[in-house]
């Protein structure tokens, strides 16, 4: 492994040693933990989780770049989608933006609603980190006229007070700790993490749980097929009970989620038997979870039809589901491009415009590969972009 990937450095070696001693100590005190426990140690434990230490995340200094990093059109478009909402809703609208990377989403959002004069009167940033919770911070109170700034607030955990508004999530679902099964003579196991004789991590199976076994029987009962022997692959059951946590007092208005993924019977399709878990390290992916816990970014594909049913039962309804090449353009990336493109002070400006467009619409860059989920509740009219509402492939679902 270590020859494919630049060697971490004497402090990272030393951070991932750390969470290592903590996997360590509590798999000998209470035995082999479930894949999803390892993920979530990996990304959230307090200081050494790869989400909650201090090293760079997003961007060309980090691991992976999203679409908010390659520059502002995007948030543009966002806006342009959810800006009418705002306004339907009026002064009591907030705006809530799960997981806020860099800030980057953020800034360029709340530039861009200002613009369009319908401002919320929150921007909430849902932020568990306290480390990317200050970098956003000082990011943003750099960026912004005061008077914008002081809209923005930052919650360690969603909101327990009715609200009306919009709430956005790139790229979240996707690092949601998930399970790992696999097929066993038509018998369910769940994939754990435990230590060999040596005291290292390896992957063990062990009968899964009633609630695992119901969440694969069911995608089976949905499919109409049964998993073959030997079948891997991944599974949010608890993506249900997170949606009720994060939008349950959202009374009225959209939730718009965007991340790399697929509808249910090209996600569980024969030949992508080992599932779609991946880990990037300084922009390489690799498939060994075990590698260097706390420095690499480990996620998995989002099934789709799974967070439709997770919606549903929370009381929303899907409003779209699209490629986000047509949600983009559905929602205005031409006539954006166009203007910024003529407001450009020079040809470097406006190539690095030509190349965000080409990255995040191009099938084999983030156009495809990336899906849009709309969701709505206590809303009378659906004000969304004409054009979004037409490139509408729900039916797929």
């Amino acid at each position: 492994m270590s020859s494919r990937f630049p060697d971490p450095g004497a402090d990272e070696r030393a951070h991932s040693d750390r969470l290592l001693t903590r996997l360590r100590e509590e798999i000998a005190a209470h035995g082999p933990m479930p894949f999803s426990q390892y993920m979530e140690r990996c990304l959230y434990a307090p200081g050494l989780g790869y989400y909650s230490a201090g090293k760079t995340k997003f961007g060309e200094a980090g691991d992976f770049i999203t679409a908010p990093e390659l520059g502002d059109l995007f948030a543009r478009c966002v806006v342009n989608a959810a800006y009418p909402v705002i306004e339907m809703l009026g002064e009591s609208a907030d705006f809530l933006e799960l997981g806020g990377g860099s800030g980057s989403f953020a800034e360029a959002a709340l530039k861009a609603f200002a613009a369009n004069g319908s401002i919320p009167r929150r921007y909430y940033i849902l932020e568990p980190s306290a480390d990317l919770r200050e970098r956003q911070r000082d990011r943003l109170a750099a960026a912004l006229p005061p008077e914008l700034f002081a809209h923005v607030l930052w919650l360690d955990r969603p909101p327990e007070q009715d609200w009306q508004g919009v709430l956005f999530a790139n790229e979240v679902i996707d690092a949601l700790p998930t399970t790992r099964f696999v097929m066993r003579e038509g018998e369910i196991y769940e994939e754990y993490v435990a230590l060999d004789g040596e005291g290292r991590l390896m992957r063990v199976d062990r009968p899964a749980d009633a609630l695992v076994s119901g969440a694969v029987r069911h995608v089976e009962r949905d499919l109409e097929a049964e998993f073959p022997d030997g079948y891997r692959s991944e599974i949010l059951p608890q993506l249900p009970y997170w949606i009720q946590a994060i939008a349950g007092s959202l009374t009225a208005g959209v939730m718009l989620f965007i991340d790399y993924g697929h509808v249910r019977r090209e996600y569980y399709l024969p030949e992508r038997n080992d599932g779609t878990l991946r880990a990037y390290y300084r922009h390489r992916s690799h498939n060994d979870p075990l590698y260097f816990p706390g420095l690499n970014d480990l996620t998995a594909s989002v099934d789709f039809t799974a967070l439709a049913e997770a919606g549903n039962s929370a009381g929303f309804g899907v409003a779209g589901y699209m490629p986000q090449a047509q949600f983009l353009i559905g929602s205005g990336l031409q006539d954006i491009f166009g203007a910024s493109y003529e407001a450009a002070a020079d040809e470097t400006t406006r190539y690095n415009l030509a190349q965000q467009v080409k990255k995040l619409t191009l099938p084999e860059q983030m156009g495809e590969r990336f899906q849009v989920m709309l969701f709505a509740r206590g809303m009378e009219v659906l004000p969304l972009p004409a054009d979004v509402l037409e490139a509408d492939q729900g039916d797929r679902l």
